[in-house]
């Protein structure tokens, strides 16, 4: 991995939340163009602005670093909703899984 994938990662997860480099600069307390110079490329962010990047985006680190994870905001909130469900109930989800993943 590279930092190429870190500015992509980044442009990918503030396009999916449809927030602008500028408003996510500032709603993370950087100056405007903070993600600007993270995404061309000038810059890199530190880490403690890289966990800063995942709580923004509520996802961890892994999850971060998981290319093939598209949606991961989706994904929490379906693991939120299968934490509520029986035992039984996961077992009957687990087979409708299985047939739309064959």
């Amino acid at each position: 991995m590279d930092e190429k994938f870190v500015r992509d990662r980044i442009t990918e997860l503030k396009m999916r939340a449809d927030i602008s480099e500028y408003q996510l600069s500032l709603e993370l307390g950087h100056s405007k163009s903070y993600i600007q110079s993270i995404s061309s490329g000038k810059s890199s962010p530190s880490l403690s602005a890289f966990f800063e990047i995942c709580n923004y985006f509520n996802i961890s680190p892994l999850e971060f670093f998981d290319g093939d994870m598209k949606n991961p905001d989706q994904i929490h909130r379906i693991v939120g909703k299968l934490n509520l469900l029986t035992e039984e109930d996961l077992d009957f989800f687990e087979q409708v899984l299985d047939r739309f993943t064959r």
